[in-house]
């Protein structure tokens, strides 16, 4: 079954496309939980901003990208606004890329 880094990896590869920054390093992957007995990945996340005009393409992006993974059956995306998404969430290279450094 797939595991939570690969997963992590895989979204990695995922960008916001108004910012060129994944959504891993863009702090927007809350929670990632891995149901071994029938194969389905669930996914909590946010978006920088509630009335973001990507929302779709990028929730749709998650899912396409965690269910090539081997094992995964079902994904499951929850799109959250608690805790609101801050800055304050990125990694050290997204903050020093967008100039938060």
């Amino acid at each position: 079954m797939v595991k939570k880094q690969e997963i992590i990896e895989a979204l990695k590869n995922v960008y916001d496309p108004e910012i060129p920054v994944s959504v891993v390093d863009l702090g927007l992957i809350y929670d990632i939980k891995v149901d071994e007995d029938n194969g389905t990945v669930f996914v909590k996340m946010t978006l920088t901003a509630p009335g973001c005009p990507m929302a779709s393409f990028i929730m749709r992006d998650v899912e396409m990208v965690i269910q090539e993974l081997e094992g995964v059956k079902e994904v499951k995306v929850e799109l959250t606004y608690d805790p609101p998404w801050s800055p304050d969430l990125m990694s050290s290279d997204a903050k020093k890329n967008l100039g938060y450094e």
